[in-house]
């Protein structure tokens, strides 16, 4: 049966090609789509996702078509050859992506011809479908980074060894993007390897867009998302790709580095020497946080509602480095059956005495919590799993609050901090994340 998403944790498929968009070097998006949309959109993204803010030409600043009562009568074509042509002449960009939404779909305009009266040799264009009946954010995600790597990037019979590139982790609905992927840059750095983010600071449309036909090896660091581009990618550009968990703390990226070595060509010492350096560093400064952690008696039963990205790492870094009992492991994806079997078979792979649940009403997902941790009704003995931590949303910070627990937010919609450059992925990221609940607990 139908039923309404109370308080959702992701947007349509427009939202997360915004989000790409704006995170992504040298591309601007064309919004063709009814009047608010991208305005909208652009708002909910850059607040939920850790106050990111607005690239140069997004928000209030995106090129839309903002279509009204007249075109979706007439059609709207017409209004986005106009809006592509002033487009190119005031904005330098290497590449412009049209995308459309619910409204210019349902009246079927020929957007294809609309970019094509428009062909730029020195501003190209390309378009893609984003309505909201067709997938969620993380499906924009992986759909405009498909066109665009795997449709527009020219093919490369030139590989360089060292080169791998990354996908995965979705700007904005992955609030800690920027700062996982540095993160993760930096260790494979030390490792001899070049590495694609495509979304950090360091990156150009040309030197890394442009050239990631040339890599060696895709890394997905994701269950589920991306699976579409690594695949078209391998069967376009002929590079294969290692698909596997967005490591947290030492146990879980050491562990990612050794299988990575099995993917591509890495000098076993340098590997080694590295995995020591860092983990020596890691426990060196882990340690001085035990005093607090033991003598407070800081163990927790915890839970988290998180998107799959982040769902099987935080449970396994709350479980295996923290020793806390990890209840719940609540997974706000909108998944379509194939991407819940992934999910599902890479959280047995991953056992850390969770039990998974998939659910994206807010509500419900309370409900469930709430009942899971009874209130004393008298009983002389009774197990209420207190004390009580959740690693959520900014949604979920009265639920933990209703049964007396504490709550760290991490997750979409992220409205509650300001993330910059804070990771919690690699050795670095591991340490963040135990500052981040222990000064939410000292707090």
């Amino acid at each position: 049966m139908a039923c309404f998403v109370e308080r959702p944790r992701t947007t349509c498929a427009l939202g997360g090609a915004i989000a790409v968009i704006n995170a992504l070097p040298g591309v601007t998006l064309v919004n063709h789509t009814a009047i608010g949309c991208g305005g909208n959109l652009s708002g909910v993204i850059s607040g939920g996702g850790g106050n990111m803010g607005d690239g140069i030409f997004a928000g209030s600043h995106m090129p839309s078509s903002a279509v009204g009562e007249r075109e979706i009568v007439f059609g709207g074509a017409n209004r986005l050859t106009e809006e592509i042509e002033n487009a190119l002449d005031v904005i330098d960009a290497e590449l412009f992506v049209v995308a459309t939404g619910c409204m210019t779909e349902m009246i079927g305009d020929d957007v294809e011809a609309a970019v094509r009266a428009v062909e730029n040799p020195r501003k190209p264009v390309i378009n893609i479908s984003t309505p909201s009946f067709k997938g969620d954010a993380y499906y924009g995600y992986e759909i405009i980074l498909d066109a665009i790597f795997n449709k527009f990037v020219p093919k490369s019979e030139e590989k360089d060894s060292k080169l791998v590139n990354i996908f995965g982790i979705v700007p904005g609905f992955d609030p800690f993007f920027r700062g996982d992927l540095t993160e993760i840059k930096r260790l494979l750095n030390k490792l001899g390897l070049k590495v694609n983010t495509f979304f950090t600071a360091d990156q150009t449309f040309e030197g890394n867009v442009l050239s990631a036909s040339k890599a060696a090896l895709n890394i997905l660091l994701s269950p589920v998302w991306g699976t579409t581009i690594v695949k078209n990618f391998e069967e376009v550009h002929g590079t294969p790709y290692f698909q596997t968990l967005l490591p947290i703390g030492a146990i879980q990226t050491t562990k990612f580095l050794r299988d990575l070595a099995e993917h591509i060509d890495i000098d076993s010492d340098l590997l080694e020497k590295v995995i020591q350096e860092e983990t020596d560093e890691y426990y060196a400064d882990f340690i001085r946080a035990t005093d607090t952690i033991t003598n407070r008696q800081w163990y927790f039963y915890s839970a988290t509602i998180t998107n799959s990205n982040y769902a099987i790492p935080v449970g396994k870094y709350l479980y295996e480095e923290l020793g806390w009992h990890q209840n719940d492991t609540i997974v706000t994806d909108i998944l379509k059956p194939v991407k819940k079997r992934a999910l599902t078979k890479a959280f047995e792979a991953n056992d850390f005495g969770s039990t998974l649940t998939l659910d994206t009403d807010t509500q419900r997902i309370s409900r469930e919590l709430i009942k899971r941790r009874p209130r004393n009704q008298g009983q002389r003995y009774w197990d209420n799993n207190t004390p009580f931590f959740l690693l959520g949303s900014s949604l979920d910070r009265t639920t933990a609050a209703e049964v007396g627990g504490t709550a760290l937010p991490i997750s979409f919609p992220l409205s509650s901090r300001l993330i910059t450059t804070r990771a919690y992925a690699g050795y670095k990221g591991g340490l963040q994340l135990v500052e981040d609940i222990f000064s939410t607990l000292l707090a």
